[in-house]
């Protein structure tokens, strides 16, 4: 059952070692502020729970997986600071799972927009349907994809995200997506993905939590700079998140 809340929900399950993460909005899953606060406590609080060994990160409903950020607290930016804060959401979500402790499974079931993007980037493996074509669409608002690219780039590399971010209105489908690395398998529809991905997490979850702790360090090692470099490259988002263009486009967007 979807939320209704305006300020979204995250809700946890945790079921022997393995913590099921869910999000959800009613304007396609997209992330206020709030929201990105409370999955970044979430992530740092299961980090430091060692009796979990697995996180899985999934949304709600059945339609889009994620909008990326809220439009409505986009348009009410109105300083750089303010800017800054509001992509530090973003920021301080893709460090925490960065540098979390925890190998973390993306269920990806339906469209996935800019900053939803870059939190499947952030998942060490990721479960999609055909029903899951990505997009980044920073540009058509006047801003860029600054905050995500490092994720995105880690897993998909340079050309790619260059094929992607400068073509903002085409969206790439989920073998596109997979071929290119950012999901690691595809399933027709999302009870096959659930089937598999249950089997695929309870095979991990019963494997060494130490060794997965320390394989995971090296899968990601060369980041521990992006605590810094995401919060530069969120103070630049802020500042053309005020700017004319993108007020004027996320007034169309609205209407």
């Amino acid at each position: 059952m979807a939320t209704n809340r305006p300020n979204g929900s995250i809700y946890t399950k945790i079921d022997k070692n393995i913590a099921t993460i869910e999000f959800g909005h009613p304007a396609s899953n997209s992330f206020v502020a709030e929201m990105l606060d409370r999955l970044t406590d979430e992530f740092n609080k299961l980090a430091s729970n060692t009796s979990i060994s697995i996180i899985v990160l999934k949304s709600e409903g059945e339609r889009a997986f994620c909008g990326g950020a809220s439009f409505d607290e986009l348009l009410a930016v109105s300083t750089i600071e303010e800017g800054h804060i509001f992509f530090s959401g973003f920021a301080n979500v893709i460090n925490a799972m960065r540098s979390c402790n925890k190998v973390i499974v993306g269920r990806v079931h339906g469209k996935t927009v800019g900053g939803g993007v870059g939190l499947a980037a952030a998942c060490d493996y990721v479960f999609a349907t055909v029903n899951a074509p990505i997009r980044l669409s920073e540009l058509t608002i006047g801003i860029a994809p600054l905050v995500i690219e490092p994720a995105v780039e880690r897993k998909i590399g340079v050309a790619a995200i260059s094929e992607m971010s400068l073509a903002p209105t085409a969206w790439k489908n989920a073998y596109w997506a997979q071929e290119k690395g950012l999901y690691s398998k595809v399933f027709e529809t999302t009870n096959e993905l659930d089937d598999e991905m249950y089997f695929f997490t309870q095979k991990l979850a019963s494997y060494n939590t130490e060794a997965l702790a320390e394989w995971r360090k090296i899968l990601w090692k060369n980041t521990d700079h992006w605590s810094t470099l995401l919060s530069e490259r969120a103070s630049i988002t802020g500042r053309l998140a005020i700017s004319e263009f993108t007020k004027t486009a996320l007034s169309k967007f609205k209407k």
